[in-house]
């Protein structure tokens, strides 16, 4: 192979940042029903029925759970749709988001 004269510069690495993740939480209230909640739980993020459970108790006991985290898109949507989806059933069950430390 022939020297052509040119060099050739190392190329530099890029690197890809992480989107900022946030959580999705539960926030307990006193009149949403426990099994209601297993199910917003078991349908929207996909939990399974003890997952849930454990889920919905926390919330119950502490106030509110951090049920999943994801980007900040995604968190938004899931929250909004599960908190729809209790409203449609008039019970005022609320997931909110926020970013993780």
């Amino acid at each position: 192979m022939a020297d052509t004269g040119t060099k050739t510069r190392p190329r530099a690495a890029l690197k890809t940042a992480r989107p900022p993740l946030y959580k999705v939480i539960l926030v307990n209230d006193d009149f949403t029903p426990r099994d209601f909640v297993v199910q917003i739980l078991k349908a929207e993020f996909r939990m399974s029925e003890d997952q849930s459970r454990r889920v919905m108790i926390t919330a119950h006991t502490k106030g509110s759970c951090v049920v999943a985290v994801f980007t900040r898109e995604v968190a938004e949507d899931k929250a909004t749709r599960a908190t729809d989806m209790a409203r449609k059933e008039g019970f005022p069950l609320l997931f909110t988001t926020e970013p993780e430390a």
